[in-house]
């Protein structure tokens, strides 16, 4: 409403003064003439002066009725647009929505979801943020700074969080490129036993680093050394200047580098899963992107 005059007047009005003849105008909002003429009645008293010059001929506007179109056009189009706007909001088709991403998911959900977001919701705005790890991205769905991340779930959640499955991936590990099996089609833990170990952060910073030492237990190996990096990029850059080896999930083959090799492993061939998780409360534009999440991940 504008100054307590409601919106069916003004619409009315407006219609009456770009018709500029009631018998056109009435025609359009499908209102008698009469009613039409008592609107505009209630609209002057309500303004208190006078809008429109009648005769049985034409109508025209007076200075005011000019100045009272104009307004009314904006104050009117910029409801149509609110109302627009949180029927969008409503339906999970606009607002922001803030996704983590885990190392490994980084180089091939990430890009994946934010191409699919702009092209089949393009008034929601996505904040995505990478190379995050696992336990730090739970603590922040949790406390509401992210709404919704990929992550190698680890063996407890937070209280309020939903897991969903996305899928399982193969572990492969990461070689050097100038390593003697780095052209192999497959390659045993054994014989890497002699090369340093480049993982993730341990303790309760990585859900990665516990899986791939349980891996190498699995198989019978100790690490000669084990090398600390905080993100993924950077244990394939620390492989690549020739400090060691590592296990990665398959999608980190996305991460193409010039000095690493992908190579899978006969033994023991592990699976890593990958999840997204969200909180039980998430609004629909979360549950949108959610969505989006799932078909892109699978």
């Amino acid at each position: 409403m504008m100054g307590g005059v409601e919106t069916r007047l003004l619409r009315s009005y407006v219609v009456l003064a770009e018709e500029r003849h009631f018998g056109r105008a009435a025609a359009r909002p499908h209102l008698a003439q009469p009613a039409l003429s008592q609107q505009l009645k209630a609209l002057e008293a309500e303004v208190g002066v006078r809008l429109l010059d009648r005769s049985t001929r034409r109508v025209d506007l007076t200075d005011a009725g000019r100045l009272l179109l104009t307004r009314a056009r904006e104050v009117l189009a910029a409801l149509d647009r609110t109302t627009g706007d949180l029927r969008l909001l409503g339906e999970g088709l606009a607002g922001r929505v803030a996704v983590g991403f885990v190392g490994t998911a980084t180089y091939d959900v990430l890009p994946r979801l934010v191409r699919r977001v702009r092209a089949d919701l393009p008034d929601l705005r996505l904040d995505v943020r990478g190379e995050l790890l696992g336990p730090a991205l739970l603590d922040e769905v949790a406390s509401g700074s992210l709404d919704l991340a990929v992550l190698r779930p680890g063996p407890s959640t937070p209280a309020g969080l939903v897991v969903e499955p996305l899928r399982s991936e193969a572990l492969v590990a990461v070689l050097p490129a100038q390593h003697p099996l780095a052209g192999a089609d497959g390659v045993r833990l054994a014989d890497l036993a002699v090369d340093p170990l480049v993982t993730q952060p341990g303790g309760r910073r990585s859900t990665m680093q516990p899986r791939v030492l349980d891996v190498y237990r699995e198989a019978g190996v100790v690490p000669r050394e084990v090398l600390e990096v905080s993100e993924t990029g950077t244990l394939v850059a620390f492989v690549a200047a020739g400090l060691g080896v590592g296990l990665v999930p398959a999608s980190v083959r996305a991460l193409r580098h010039d000095g690493v090799a992908y190579v899978p492993l006969d033994d023991p061939r592990t699976e890593v899963p990958l999840a997204l998780v969200r909180r039980d409360d998430a609004g629909p534009a979360a549950l949108r992107v959610a969505e989006a999440v799932r078909a892109v991940a699978g």
